[in-house]
Formats: C-alpha cells, sequence, structure tokens
C-alpha cells in the first residue's frame, strides 16, 4: 500500500510538472480577469452521458492574451473577477487549457472584454503613457503612434514635439497639450481590441505570441 500510494504521489508530481511546462509556452500572465465562466463547458460538447468540464474564459492582465481556463472543483466565478495564474498556489484555477481563439468567445466574453480591457487600461495608465513617450518608428514611412487609431501623421508629429519639450504625465496631460488628438485612452483600447479579435502585422501591446 505504501509503494502503491509513493508511486500513485509521484506520477501526480510528474503530471502537474508536464501541465505547468505545456501552460508555460502560452502563458506569460500572473493574473486573468474572467470574461465568462462556463458551468457546463461549451454546449457543443455536451453529448448524452459526457462528464462535462466547467470552463472559464479570460484575459491576461498584462499581454492581454485570451486564455481558456479551468477551474477547480466546485468553484464558480463570474464575469470581471481577477484570478492569479501563475506558478505558485493558485485558489480558483486548476490549470490554463490553452490559448483561447477570439472566434470562440461566448456572447458574453465579447460583451465583457471592452468594459475589461478599458477598465485595464485605465488603472494602467502610466504603461500606457509611457508608450506615447517612448514609441519609435516603425519604418522611414511610418511611426507606432500612427497605429493607434485615430492618429495620423500630422497628430503624431504633435505628440513626437510636445514629448521632446517634457514628457506627457496623462491621458488629461496629453489631450491639453495636443490639441489636434482625439481621446488617446479610448484608441489604446481600440488598438488593444483590434489586436485581440484580428491578426496585426504589428503589435503594440498585445502579446503576439498569443494570437
Amino acid at each position: 500500500m505504501q509503494l502503491g500510494g509513493l508511486l500513485l504521489k509521484r506520477s501526480n508530481l510528474v503530471l502537474f510538472s508536464k501541465v505547468r511546462k505545456m501552460e508555460n509556452r502560452f502563458a506569460h500572465e500572473e493574473y486573468a480577469i474572467v470574461l465568462d465562466f462556463l458551468k457546463h463547458g461549451y454546449p457543443f460538447h455536451e453529448k448524452p452521458g459526457h462528464i462535462s468540464t466547467p470552463i472559464v474564459q479570460a484575459i491576461g492582465t498584462d499581454h492581454f492574451v485570451l486564455l481558456e481556463l479551468v477551474p477547480k472543483k466546485d468553484v464558480e466565478l463570474q464575469p470581471s473577477t481577477k484570478v492569479y495564474i501563475g506558478d505558485g498556489k493558485r485558489d480558483h484555477i486548476h490549470h490554463i487549457n490553452g490559448r483561447l481563439p477570439p472566434e470562440r468567445l461566448t456572447q458574453t466574453a465579447k460583451t465583457e472584454l471592452e468594459f475589461i480591457v478599458a477598465d485595464l487600461v485605465k488603472k494602467n495608465e502610466k504603461r500606457f503613457i509611457e508608450f506615447f513617450n517612448r514609441a519609435q518608428p516603425l519604418s522611414t514611412r511610418m511611426h507606432s503612434i500612427e497605429l493607434i487609431p485615430g492618429m495620423g501623421k500630422k497628430r503624431t508629429w504633435e505628440i513626437l514635439e510636445e514629448r521632446k519639450a517634457s514628457p506627457f504625465e496623462s491621458f488629461q496631460d496629453m489631450r491639453s497639450r495636443t490639441k489636434l488628438i482625439p481621446d488617446p485612452e479610448k484608441g489604446v483600447v481600440q488598438r488593444i481590441l483590434e489586436e485581440i479579435t484580428t491578426q496585426q502585422k504589428h503589435y503594440l501591446f498585445v502579446d503576439a505570441f498569443s494570437q
């Protein structure tokens, strides 16, 4: 019995190690925000006698990676809940299934996505202000700032001239100092949503490996 128990424990540790190694191939996130919780898994997987597995559709907080997660037993999660998915002890998530293709997002997840991305941008304002302060040209003909919706060459030039004088401190600072540009915060949100949902030649904010 003791030998059998030891072998089973060792087998579980090996399986756990393999799962974590597999997760590391696509997950660069420590935390994720729940977009939708499917208590009985995907409807098209439900068959007579089939044991459904609960599924969590989520988005990483740092690199905006769409992920499919499996919660721990008896755990139920609401949209907008922040969950830990790093290498340490997890309270809510058992394991990461893999990257979640945007076309598999549920209607609830699609609805939540825009609100959650907007909230993450607002909460991490300094990170995105640093983008405008440090962004570099992509080529001799295009600057990376031009990829933000609403930013053309004239508006990009205005931003570059203003940041030479002094770095921007906030979105409000940008709006007050660059009269020609639209709301930069909304532009960033829109760009992130575009990078999440459609393939891009250049990625500014979303982990390209997630696509």
